[in-house]
C-alpha cells in the first residue's frame, strides 16, 4: 500500500477541496493547492458568550484560521448562535467548528449556527463501555444500520446548509463494536472513520475531512499513514483532506516535541491539510507552534547544498520496513564508548566535543541526563547514501550520513537504511538532526522543532541506534532535548511521562494549575505515566496508555484511574493530588524524591 506521494522526493498529497465558511469574507479552503490551515480551540465555558468571543478574537489576532468550540449539550450548541452573531457583528468571520461527543441532538442544533461540525465515531450514536462482546456479522450490520439512522440527519442537514464535517477518531475512544472486532489499533481507528465516510458518500456528501489522533506520536503516525493508504486504495475520489494533531500532547517542551514528531513527520511526507497543536497552555501559544512548523517545513524537505543546489530527484524504491507497523530496524549490538548500544539496547545520546566539555563538569554522578558518547571520538563510517558505497568493513562499524550530502535529512537516513539492507548489512546507525549548517542561528523553538521532526520521523520508522542533536546551540539545552525527544518517541524513559489534555469548555478544573501541582509532586517518578484529563470525554479512553489517571468527574470532584479502570470516585479537588500519590504508592510505583 502507498501512504504518501513519495518517501524519497517530498511533495504534497493531492486532496480535494473542502470549503469551510465563505472564503470571500474570512472562510478557508482545506486541501487542494491551498496552504495548510491552522486551527485551535477555546478553553472557556461555551455558555459564556463574552469570553468565547474574546478568546476567538485573540486567536484570530495571532493567525488562527479555524476556531473550535465544544458543544457538550443541546443548550451549549444553541448558544453558538449568539457567539457567532456577536463575532460577525464585530467583523470577525473566522469559521467556527462545534466539537460534538455523545449527543447527535447537540450536533443537529450546532450545525444551524457554525460552519463545521466535528464528530467522533467512537461515541457518536455508538457505545463505549469497554464491554467485551462477540459481534456476529448480522449483529454488526444491525449496529451499523442503527448508526446510519442516527448520523444521516446530520449529513443531510450539513449538505442542505453548506456545512463541513470532520470525522475524527481518537486512539482509546473507539466504540465497543470496533474494539471487539479490531482492537484498540490503527486499523480500528481507520475502519471506524471509513464507516462514517461511507454514510456521507451514500448521500452524495463529500464536504468532510478526516483526523486520526493519539497522544502517542508513533501510533498517530501509523494511523494517518494507514488511512492515507486505504483512501488511495478506495479510489481517486476518496482523496479527502487530513486534519493532523497529536492529542493530549501536554505542555512546554514535551508537548512541542510530541506534536512536532507526529505533525511534522507527516507534513514532511506530504500528508496534512490542516493542523492543530494541542497544548495544556493558553490557546494562542498553539498557533505559534503551528506557525513555526509550517515556516520551517520547506527547509526540512528541500534538497541541495550551496555546493550542489539542484541535485536531481531520487529514483523511487521500496522501503525496507513496514510503514504501518512500528518495528525497530534490526542492527548488530556494538559498543558506543563504554556503553552497550545497537541491537536491542537503548537508543543512545551522542554529543559533540564542545558540548561534552561544557556540560560534563556539571553533571552529577547518578544523573539520568548525561552524554553517552562524543561524536569526534567515534569510529564512524560516513557515506553518501545516494551514491554507491562499499560494504562496511564489519557489522559492528557505526554508520552515518556525510554532512555534505545534498538531501533532506529524513530522506538521507531512510536511503541509508535501504542501502544497508540491500547490502545485507545490519550496522548500527547514528542519526543527526541536520546535515548542513542552517545558514543562520536557529531560535530555540526552531531548533527544538527541527530536532523533533527530523529525528522523530526516523525513530518512528524504526531507524536509529543513537542520535546527535546539533540544531540547539546551547549545550545543556541540546543534551536535555535529546533525552526528551527519545522519551517522546517512546525509545527511552528517564522521567515521569504526562498525558495532559488541552483545556476546553468541558473541562471541570483548571488544567494548567492542576498539571503544575501534580508535576510538583510526581516529576521524580522515572518510568511512570500519568494522565491528567479535564473531563470524562478525554478519559478513560484517550489516556489508554497511562498507568494512572486524574479525571474531572463533576465540578470540583475528581475520579482516579489505574489504567482504564476507575478506582476512586468524587474526591474533593483539594484532596485529589494527595489521593493520587496514595494510589501510586499502593501500586508500588512510588519512591520518595532524593535530596537535592
Amino acid at each position: 500500500m502507498k501512504y504518501c506521494p513519495s518517501p524519497w522526493n517530498p511533495r504534497r498529497r493531492p486532496a480535494r477541496e473542502v470549503v469551510v465558511g465563505d472564503p470571500a469574507c474570512g472562510g478557508v479552503v482545506i486541501g487542494g493547492d491551498h496552504p495548510v490551515v491552522k486551527q485551535s480551540m477555546l478553553t472557556c465555558d461555551t455558555m459564556d458568550t463574552a469570553e468565547c468571543v474574546r478568546q476567538t478574537l485573540e486567536l484570530v489576532a495571532v493567525g488562527c484560521q479555524i476556531v473550535r468550540i465544544t458543544a457538550p449539550t443541546v443548550k451549549d450548541a444553541a448558544n453558538l448562535e449568539h457567539i457567532a452573531r456577536e463575532l460577525r457583528t464585530r467583523g470577525c468571520h473566522v469559521p467556527l467548528v462545534a466539537d460534538i461527543h455523545f449527543k447527535p441532538e447537540a450536533a443537529m442544533e450546532a450545525v444551524k449556527w457554525v460552519e463545521k461540525v466535528r464528530i467522533n465515531p467512537g461515541n457518536y450514536a455508538d457505545s463505549k463501555k469497554f464491554a467485551v462482546k462477540e459481534y456476529t456479522d448480522t449483529a454488526y450490520a444491525e449496529e451499523l444500520a442503527r448508526i446510519e439512522s442516527r448520523f444521516t440527519p446530520l449529513v443531510l442537514e450539513a449538505r442542505r446548509l453548506g456545512r463541513a464535517l470532520r470525522i475524527g477518531t481518537n486512539h482509546g475512544s473507539l466504540s465497543d463494536r470496533i474494539m471487539n472486532r479490531y482492537g484498540d489499533t490503527p486499523l480500528g481507528m481507520v475502519e471506524s472513520a471509513l464507516e462514517f465516510a461511507r454514510i456521507c458518500r451514500r448521500h452524495d456528501f463529500h464536504h468532510f475531512v478526516f483526523s486520526m489522533k493519539s497522544s502517542n506520536p508513533k501510533v498517530m503516525i501509523e494511523c494517518y499513514r494507514l488511512l492515507a493508504a486505504r483512501l488511495d486504495q478506495e479510489g481517486p475520489d476518496w482523496n479527502y483532506p487530513l486534519h493532523l494533531g497529536v492529542t493530549e500532547a501536554g505542555e512546554g517542551e514535551d508537548g512541542r516535541i510530541k506534536s512536532a514528531i507526529g505533525i511534522g513527520s507527516l507534513l514532511c511526507d506530504g500528508l496534512g491539510d490542516t493542523i492543530r497543536v494541542s497544548l495544556t497552555e493558553d490557546s494562542p501559544r498553539e498557533i505559534a507552534v503551528c506557525n513555526e512548523l509550517l515556516a520551517n517545513l520547506p527547509r526540512w524537505t528541500s534538497a541541495g547544498t550551496p555546493a550542489d543546489p539542484a541535485r536531481p530527484a531520487l529514483p523511487e524504491r521500496s522501503l525496507a520496513w513496514d510503514p504501518f507497523t512500528f518495528r525497530r530496524r534490526e542492527s548488530v549490538p556494538s559498543p558506543l564508548g563504554d556503553l552497550p548500544a545497537g541491537g536491542d539496547h537503548l537508543v543512545r545520546v551522542v554529543v559533540e566535543r564542545k558540548t561534552f566539555d561544557a556540560v560534563a563538569p556539571r553533571i552529577a554522578a547518578k544523573a539520568d541526563v548525561r552524554p553517552e558518547a562524543v561524536h569526534e571520538d567515534l569510529n564512524l563510517l560516513e557515506v553518501d547514501p545516494a551514491s554507491d558505497f562499499p560494504h562496511p568493513p564489519c557489522e559492528t562499524q557505526w554508520v552515518t550520513v556525510r554532512d555534505d550530502v545534498a538531501l533532506p535529512t529524513i530522506t538521507a537516513f531512510r536511503l541509508l537504511a535501504v542501502r544497508l539492507a540491500s547490502l545485507g548489512s545490519r550496522n548500527p546507525i547514528l542519526l543527526k538532526d541536520r546535515l548542513a549548517e542552517p545558514g543562520e542561528a536557529l531560535t530555540p523553538e526552531a531548533a527544538l522543532l527541527q530536532a523533533s521532526v527530523t529525528l522523530g520521523s526516523l525513530l518512528a520508522d524504526g531507524i536509529g541506534d543513537a542520535i546527535l542533536v546539533r540544531s540547539e546551540p546551547g549545550p545543556g539545552q541540546g543534551l536535555r532535548l535529546a533525552f526528551n525527544l527519545l522519551q517522546a518517541a517512546g525509545c527511552r524513559s528517564f522521567k515521569t511521562d504526562y498525558v495532559a489534555c488541552p483545556s476546553c469548555g468541558r473541562t471541570l478544573f483548571n488544567l494548567q494549575t492542576v498539571t503544575a501541582r501534580i508535576k510538583a509532586r510526581t516529576d521524580h517518578l522515572k518510568g511512570v505515566r500519568i494522565a491528567i484529563m479535564g473531563c470524562i470525554v478525554n478519559g478513560p479512553g484517550e489516556m489508554a496508555d497511562a498507568d494512572f489517571g486524574y479525571v474531572g468527574g463533576a465540578p470540583n470532584k475528581i475520579n482516579l484511574y489505574v489504567g482504564k479502570k476507575p478506582v476512586r470516585f468524587n474526591i474533593p479537588e483539594d484532596e485529589a493530588v494527595d489521593r493520587l500519590v496514595d494510589l501510586i504508592r499502593e501500586h508500588g510505583k512510588w519512591r520518595d524524591p532524593e535530596a537535592s
